[in-house]
Order: structure tokens, then C-alpha cells, then sequence
């Protein structure tokens, strides 16, 4: 080998030396050139990571719907355009117990109207209205046989008529054996757990399949064709679905259930529980406030009846049909037709501290509700009695006013509840009051939807401590009369609003000790916070209002619809978005 060859063989090493340290400098090079182009770019306003994942929860918590559905500004507008553009010509049926309005005699035997502050009848009332449908109740009022026509209609609301209110007729032995018996000794303490036990009698049964096939008589007489879109409210009617099914094979309905449902362990104590689920089956979409409901609803049907469940797509096959099980959350009318008439926040604080005798020095809580044991009342207060306890120097600072409409008097767990937190109030009173000043006003009236506004905003708190709720209105209601973005609500973990509402101080009603210091909280909350709080929460309500929720079902129904009948679909039909498109794909769907 020649000395040119070796001296190559050595200059090896150093070349690749050479050839690594390029490299090196190269991706410095590239490194520092990065970084200061990212020095140099516009900086982006900083992300507010809590509000976003708060806000992809809330979308999470929606079982399939589109996160593009909270883009729509839903209005009651936005209600009569679905009914036009996708379903031209149908018919809406609301079927419930309670009836949107009442006429009672007052005492003059005069006809006096009355509008329930139900939740029910809230969420309802306003989408009954832009459907322009027909709306099927119980006609309980003392003077409702006197304002219908021959074929029990009336038209309502009586200052501007939009829709055609349908009296059905109970005896008192049906309303006895229906209503205060298998629904509310038996269905509602077996739906809540708050420890009462349900009473299931033979008889009770009966009156209730009876008034289930009352109502489905009315239906059937009340619908123009035979694909009405029939939306079943409650668990009055756990039997209606299958009963105008087999009467209208056609109709889409949309059965809406208010309140949970129990594991399949707790529902078993139900004697007629296939019978139930049965009934419901006939329907083509069930609803319920959140998801854990529905599975526990979807944990039922599969324990007790033979089927096929899709859980990817909660969906039920039974019988050769095929329901669909949706979270489905309620809410409220939004912006509040009856805020546009009220006073302002001022105003209203003025009046009601003056009706009480309350000085503007005194923090006022309220709570706002039927007398109903699922409400969490003396729960809450053997809260404020640990307040007054552990920090005394807030005795004579603050007044809890207790609203709670009488319900159900007849059964003797009602009546009892009422002489209990009566009882309660009073001793509280004996305690902690003095001369003027009582720390609990208990008011066992009912209230005009009108009154509980201005009680919303008179308040510094409100209290929604219910021990097992569906939804609960209340808190939505509040939030929505609070235009100020002043004031506080404490919100049970229990209900299904607070799910939603996570702004809201969230507090376990069992647990009287934290409930009193998130109560301190309250009270002590600066209003740079309040607003924070309450600002958010609005947004929430807003967005998802009532028009949301009646949108989301009907689109749903409106998909099942155009399946029943292909060839009157247009060629214009939206894409469909979600998990109803591979159910549709892969099979038949009741009433198609």
C-alpha cells in the first residue's frame, strides 16, 4: 500500500468528525431559527382550559348529540321550522297528568284561571305553543267542565290561542287508584331513593291500566291521521306507549320519562315491572334526563325481557321493533317570556323584604318547591341549624324562606312531612329567632309562577338540596331570572342539574355539616365571584333551553319518519349526523 493510500486511511477519522460536527450545527441552526421565529409570532390570547373542558363534558354528557347542535340559536322559531321542513303536515299530541291550565271557582263562584308552577308544565307549555298541537290532561279544576266545548277542548292560552287543550275525566276513585296510588305510593318512592317504601296494591294496578287505556282512547280520537308524532310525558303513563301502538301502528312516539330510574335490583321489587317495560317498548324513542338513567333503564330491560340491545347505539330490539334510549337533559324556556314583565332585581328585593319584614341588612336564602320528601327540607334545615351552631354571629343576619306548595296531602307520608318540617321550623324559630327576627319562614302556599320569579330575584341563595331528582327546574329557573348575575346557587349532586350547571356550589344534602359551610360560602361569596359563576351558568341555560330539548327529540323523530316512508324523502334531506344513522342502517325502528 503507498504512503498517498495511508495518509487517506488516516484522514478518515477526521473527515467524519468534520461531517458529525455539520450535522450538529445544522440542527442548532434549525433549532435557533425556531425558536425565534415562535418568538416573534403573534401571540394568541391565552386558552381558558377549565371553560373548554367544562364546555366538551357538557357535550360528552349528551349521549350522540352533535357538539354542532349547540351552534344553533334554538328558538321556538327554530321548533316550527323543524316541524315544517321535516315534517310537513304532522300532527303533535302532548299526553301528561297535569294540565297547563287550570279553572278553578274562588269563593265568589267566579271562573278564576290558573297557571301550576310545575317543572313539567314549564318546559312544556312553551313547546306546545310553536307546534301549535294538541295537548291531552287530566281535568282536575273545579270549574273545567265549565269551559270547554262539547268535545272537551278549550283553546289556550286564552289571551292568544295557539294550541287546543283536551280534558280527560276521572272519577275519584280512578284519580285514587291511577295517581295517588300505584303512580305515587307505588312508581315515584321505587323511582328516588329517599328511603320511603313504595306500597304496590292489586287494585292500585288495575284503576292504573284502566286510565292508561282511558288516554289512549283519547289519543286515538284526538290524532287526524295515523302518523302523529305523540310525545308521553311521565310515569303516569308507563303503559300508553304499547296501547297506541297497537291502535297506531304508524305513530312515531316519544315517551319522556321526568324522574330516575332505578337499577334493575331496585326495580325488581316492582311486581308488575315486565308489564311496565313491556308498555314502554312501545315506544319509538324513550327519554331520560341523563345517561346514567338510561343505562340503568337499558340494565332493566335486559334482566327482565327478552332482547336485543345495541349498547353502542342505545337501543332496544324487542318484539320485532326497535326503540331508542337517549339522554335527552330538559330545561327551561329561554329568554323568559314572563321576565320581559317583572320588576327590576331591585324591585323585587324591595317587595319581598318588605312582605316578610326583612331589613336589607339580612341575607335571604329560599328554597323553592313542592312539599315532597325527594326535596331534601329538613335536610336542609338541620343545614342552617349547623350554621347557627358553628357560627353563631350569623343569627339574626340571615332568614331562610322555605316555599313549599302543598302536594298529595291525602297520603299519609305527605302529611307527615308537613307537620315535620312545620315542626322543624318552629323549633329552629324557638332557638335562634328573637324579638322581629325569625331565621325560617316557612310558607306552605302556592305560588303563581309569577311569585316565585320575584322570589328568584329578591335572593342572595338558593337552595336546590333535593335528596334524588330527575332534573329539577328550580335551579335552571333561578339561574335564568338572575339578569343582575348576582346571587348564589347551592345545587344537589342528586339532581340532574348539576350536571349541567357546574358553577353552581355542589353539595350532598346528606351531609349536613358541608352542606352548612358551602352555605357560609354562599353567604360570603364576593360578587366579582357571584357574577363569574352566574354568568357561566347562564350561558348554559341559554344554550341548552327547552326549544333544544324539544328539538332534539323531534329531530330524532323526524329521522324515523322519512325512514317509514323513503320515497316521500326530498333530495334536499340534511345528512344525518351521529348514532342514529347506524341503527337505521342495520335495522327496523317501531312505527317504521
Amino acid at each position: 500500500m503507498t504512503s498517498g493510500s495511508l495518509d487517506v486511511l488516516n484522514s478518515l477519522p477526521a473527515i467524519w468528525l468534520l461531517i458529525l460536527a455539520s450535522l450538529i450545527l445544522s440542527v442548532v441552526a434549525v433549532a435557533v431559527s425556531l425558536m425565534r421565529s415562535r418568538k416573534h409570532a403573534p401571540v394568541s390570547p391565552p386558552t381558558d382550559l377549565s371553560e373548554t373542558a367544562r364546555k366538551l363534558l357538557r357535550e360528552f354528557e349528551k349521549n350522540g348529540q352533535s357538539a354542532n347542535a349547540s351552534m344553533v340559536n334554538w328558538t321556538s322559531g327554530t321548533l316550527k321550522k323543524i316541524l315544517t321542513d321535516e315534517m310537513p303536515g304532522a300532527q303533535v299530541i302532548v299526553v301528561s297528568n297535569r294540565e297547563p291550565y287550570i279553572h278553578n271557582l274562588d269563593d265568589n263562584d267566579e271562573v278564576e284561571l290558573v297557571v301550576p308552577a310545575s317543572g313539567l308544565v314549564s318546559a312544556l307549555e312553551p313547546i306546545t305553543r310553536a307546534c301549535g298541537g294538541t295537548w291531552i290532561a287530566y281535568g282536575g279544576g273545579s270549574a273545567d267542565r265549565q269551559t270547554v266545548d262539547e268535545n272537551d277542548r278549550v283553546a289556550v292560552p286564552p289571551d292568544d290561542p295557539s294550541y287546543t287543550l283536551r280534558r280527560v275525566w276521572l272519577s275519584d276513585e280512578e284519580h285514587q287508584g291511577y295517581y295517588l296510588g300505584f303512580a305515587n305510593e307505588g312508581l315515584w318512592p321505587l323511582c328516588h331513593i329517599a328511603f320511603t317504601r313504595p306500597a304496590f296494591r292489586a287494585s292500585d294496578w288495575e284503576t292504573y291500566e284502566a286510565v292508561n287505556r282511558k288516554f289512549a282512547d283519547t289519543v286515538v280520537a284526538e290524532a287526524t291521521n295515523d302518523r302523529p308524532i305523540v310525545l308521553v310525558q311521565d310515569y303516569h303513563f308507563a303503559l300508553l306507549p304499547r296501547m297506541i301502538r297497537e291502535r297506531l301502528p304508524g305513530a312515531i312516539i316519544i315517551t319522556f320519562w321526568h324522574i330516575p330510574w332505578p337499577n334493575s335490583e331496585v326495580f325488581s321489587i316492582c311486581p308488575w315491572r315486565e308489564k311496565i317495560l313491556d308498555g314502554l317498548l312501545g315506544s319509538s324513542i324513550i327519554g331520560f334526563h341523563t345517561q346514567f338513567h338510561c343505562n340503568n333503564f337499558i340494565e332493566s330491560v335486559d334482566r327482565f325481557l327478552e332482547t336485543r340491545i345495541e349498547r353502542e347505539d342505545s337501543s332496544i330490539s324487542y318484539g320485532g321493533e326497535t326503540s331508542l334510549v337517549h339522554a335527552y337533559p330538559i330545561s327551561i324556556e329561554w329568554p323568559s317570556a314572563l321576565l320581559e314583565t317583572m320588576p327590576g332585581v331591585a324591585e323585587c328585593r324591595s317587595e319581598i323584604r318588605r312582605k316578610h319584614g326583612l331589613s336589607d341588612e339580612v341575607k335571604l336564602c329560599v328554597g323553592v318547591e313542592r312539599l315532597d320528601y325527594t326535596k331534601g327540607i329538613v335536610d336542609r334545615f338541620q343545614a342552617i341549624e349547623e350554621l347557627f351552631i358553628n357560627h353563631p354571629e350569623w343569627i339574626g343576619r340571615v332568614t331562610f324562606l322555605q316555599i313549599a306548595a302543598p302536594s298529595r296531602g291525602a297520603l299519609p307520608a305527605y302529611r307527615q312531612l308537613y307537620e315535620e318540617c312545620h315542626s322543624y321550623a318552629d323549633e329552629l324559630n324557638r332557638r335562634f329567632g328573637r324579638d322581629g327576627y325569625k331565621p325560617v319562614l316557612m310558607v306552605a302556599e302556592h305560588h303563581t309562577q309569577r311569585q316565585v320569579y320575584e322570589i328568584y330575584r329578591a335572593a342572595d341563595v338558593c337552595l336546590v338540596t333535593s335528596l334524588h331528582d330527575g332534573m329539577n327546574l328550580v335551579a335552571k329557573e333561578f339561574v335564568a331570572a338572575r339578569d343582575d348575575e348576582q346571587g348564589v346557587l347551592l345545587l344537589s349532586t342528586f339532581a340532574g342539574a348539576s350536571k349541567e350547571l357546574l358553577e353552581a356550589l355542589i353539595v350532598n344534602p346528606y351531609d349536613a355539616a358541608s352542606t352548612s359551610d358551602s352555605l357560609l360560602q354562599a353567604l360570603t361569596m364576593s360578587e366579582q365571584e357571584q357574577s363569574n359563576r352566574m354568568r357561566r351558568m347562564r350561558e348554559i341555560v341559554r344554550d341548552n333551553n327547552v326549544y333544544r330539548w324539544a328539538g332534539s327529540m323531534l329531530l330524532d323523530a323526524a329521522r324515523l319518519r322519512k325512514r317509514a316512508v323513503p320515497d316521500d324523502a326530498s333530495d334536499h334531506d340534511p345528512p344525518v349526523e351521529g348514532n342514529v344513522v347506524r341503527i337505521f342502517d342495520r335495522k327496523g325502528v317501531a312505527a317504521l
